[in-house]
């Protein structure tokens, strides 16, 4: 696993419940402001793996990104279960729902991760 990867796996890991994150966001909190796709593939292909929270995972927007009917029902209803509200044009109010890590908690823990790639 690269370090771009373990540390977007890190901060998704992170997001409380009740919280949601956008994929940019996470592609900047993990080094690389411009990865946002890169996060959507390493959430598409590592979220069963790692057991993140996928669902707490929307666009910039606001929305749920999903394109698949079934899996958008899931996530909204996942949200929703955890107390997260959806406006009425179907997005979720981000100055309201977004999650913002502590910075020193990043710092620490994305130091941490840093240390156990040197360590192998």
């Amino acid at each position: 696993m690269t370090p771009f990867t373990k540390q977007v796996v890190a901060i998704i890991a992170a997001i409380p419940e009740g919280k949601v994150m956008t994929y940019g966001q996470i592609a900047a909190l993990a080094g690389s402001p411009r990865a946002a796709r890169q996060v959507v593939r390493i959430l598409h292909s590592m979220s069963r793996k790692e057991r993140l929270p996928w669902h707490r995972v929307i666009n910039a927007k606001g929305e749920i990104a999903i394109p698949d009917d079934e899996s958008r029902m899931m996530q909204e209803n996942e949200l929703i279960s955890e107390g997260v509200e959806f406006q009425m044009d179907g997005t979720i109010d981000l100055i309201r729902f977004r999650h913002e890590p502590d910075p020193d908690w990043l710092l620490h823990h994305l130091a941490s991760n840093e240390d156990e790639d040197e360590d192998e």
